[in-house]
């Protein structure tokens, strides 16, 4: 019998009113869901609500019945995004006392991706036309706050029991290596910090750790309001001495202003060019598409057309072909994302079409 597919889908959690600093960027109390409820109102084409409601992600009750629909459907891993601004945590409240409070959180795995982009006004609906380059918080960590980021994590995150792991090792996603090295003084300065994380994760009682790079291609375009231009030289990648990568965007790396299925050509290509470049598996990615107008007053004219249902379910097969084709790296495919709305890639259902992304996972990866 084949090894099943691990589908792991991101999880934005910014879905709850719990985190007392969100209220700077969304004052009504519900977190983003605040954007995606009143650009529904305004907007000319969008026209969607969630079919669950704007529920509180960060209760325990709510991520209850996501986790049933999650895994019913295929999806086995959560991959949160994790911050640390200002020498604290942010947005911990969904992981902490949603998923990790619900009844029947070992259906699912999660791990956790550190989301080290600056903060600025992107998320301020009434500041984000002209964000620019306001920075609220910055991303960059110095080596003290790297090694405390690091102790939390290993204590309270892979130490429970359904973290995921790869060969027995937790997986640790890096969201953007610019300002890793920014923060850590270079390229060699953030490999002993990674070597020194590696040691202490050893010393937790794990037989090592699994550091995941995000992919960018280099001098990439900023599209989401958050994420950095450019990117890393070979050799300071090279130096870094990740043990796997997959993306977080089709939009990291292709134009998505064109329809879904044109897209893909440029995906597969992707896919082929770091299989053969890099040592390391690459885990294929597949975003659900890209429009992040619900952040803005302004209308963006650059959006993703025609990701449908039926465009997905082939992206799906896409990765999945890609899986089978590499038995030797563990089976892995991740997916954008459980619940980016205002960016217009989720998994949740909605008005629009229902259950059908969750569908169509189901019809391509099956159920454990």
């Amino acid at each position: 019998m084949p090894t099943p597919i691990d589908v792991a889908a991101f999880v934005w959690p910014s879905y709850t009113g719990d985190e007392p600093r969100s209220r700077m960027f969304w004052p009504e109390g519900i977190g983003e869901w605040q954007s995606v409820k009143n650009f529904n109102a305004v907007s000319d084409y969008w026209h969607r609500t969630p079919l669950w409601g704007y529920v509180n992600e960060a209760d325990p009750y709510v991520m209850q019945m996501e986790i049933d629909a999650a895994a019913d459907h295929g999806v086995n891993v959560f991959i949160y995004d994790w911050y640390w601004f200002d020498n604290r945590p942010f947005l911990e409240q969904c992981l902490d006392n949603g998923f990790l409070k619900a009844k029947n959180n070992s259906r699912l795995s999660f791990y956790l991706m550190w989301a080290n982009h600056d903060a600025n006004n992107v998320w301020n609906i009434n500041l984000s036309d002209d964000y620019g380059s306001t920075v609220i918080w910055g991303g960059a960590v110095n080596r003290t706050q790297f090694e405390i980021i690091c102790h939390r994590v290993i204590e309270k995150y892979f130490s429970q029991p359904n973290y995921y792991k790869i060969d027995g090792r937790p997986v640790f996603m890096i969201y953007e290596l610019g300002n890793l090295l920014d923060g850590l003084g270079g390229a060699e300065a953030a490999r002993k910090a990674l070597d020194w994380f590696r040691d202490e994760t050893v010393k937790a009682g794990f037989p090592g750790l699994h550091l995941q790079a995000t992919a960018w291609r280099k001098n990439g375009t900023n599209l989401s309001g958050v994420d950095a231009q450019g990117g890393l030289s070979r050799a300071q990648f090279d130096a870094l001495a990740f043990d796997s990568i997959t993306h977080y965007q089709f939009a990291h790396f292709t134009n998505m202003n064109r329809p879904y299925r044109e897209i893909l050509a440029d995906v597969q290509a992707e896919w082929e060019r770091i299989d053969s470049n890099y040592p390391m598996p690459y885990f294929p990615h597949v975003s659900i598409g890209w429009d992040n107008n619900p952040r803005f007053r302004r209308f963006r004219d650059y959006r993703c057309q025609e990701n449908t249902p039926e465009a997905f379910e082939y992206a799906l097969r896409m990765a999945k072909n890609y899986v089978l084709a590499h038995p030797k790296q563990a089976p892995l495919v991740t997916i954008n994302s459980w619940n980016e709305w205002t960016e217009t890639s989720y998994l949740e259902p909605d008005s629009l079409h229902g259950y059908g992304y969750l569908e169509d996972i189901k019809r391509v990866f099956g159920t454990p």
